[in-house]
């Protein structure tokens, strides 16, 4: 019977073990959400929901009209996501119509590679200003961001080296 009591007395002192690590890893990550969350508490209130995509990224983005021209990525400040020159491609709209500081913008986007992500969300902001101002259609269509740019690379055909690369032709 002594052996059995030591050996349920190992197994709740590692079970404890266990239960408080997992505790301690919770409190880490809810504080890294809260932080997280910090930004997204301030993008509250009505909003304007649009879709962009590109390649095979998609960008869900909501628009808010009163705000101070912060862009969220992901839950990220826009320059903390993306480099300066993606970044530039996710403005170029609100530059064009005239809104980079009084609209915020939320982001999430998925799949892809970094430009077509950017490219996307600059979809999704466009589709939103249109909704918010049918006055801005003809500016952007102009510019042609309103329009979903589907070009995909092409797949691969069999007994060839790439999609239509075929392989060196030798003689003898």
């Amino acid at each position: 019977m002594e052996k059995k009591d030591k050996v349920n007395a190992k197994v709740n002192d590692s079970s404890k073990e266990q239960e408080s690590k997992t505790t301690t890893a919770a409190k880490d990550v809810s504080q890294a959400g809260a932080k997280k969350n910090e930004e997204t508490v301030k993008l509250s209130g009505k909003y304007i929901e649009t879709i962009g995509r590109r390649k095979s990224s998609t960008a869900r983005t909501r628009l808010y009209k009163k705000g101070k021209g912060v862009i969220l990525v992901n839950g990220v400040k826009l320059s903390d996501y993306f480099d300066s020159d993606r970044s530039s491609i996710i403005k170029q709209t609100l530059k064009q119509v005239g809104h980079l500081r009084d609209l915020d913008f939320s982001i999430i986007v998925k799949g892809g590679g970094t430009k077509g992500q950017a490219e996307a969300a600059r979809h999704g902001i466009s589709r939103g200003l249109v909704k918010m101002d049918e006055e801005l259609k003809p500016a952007l269509k102009a510019k042609g961001w309103l329009s979903r740019d589907a070009r995909r690379k092409e797949r691969k055909k069999p007994g060839l080296k790439k999609a239509r690369r075929a392989p060196q032709w030798s003689k003898r």
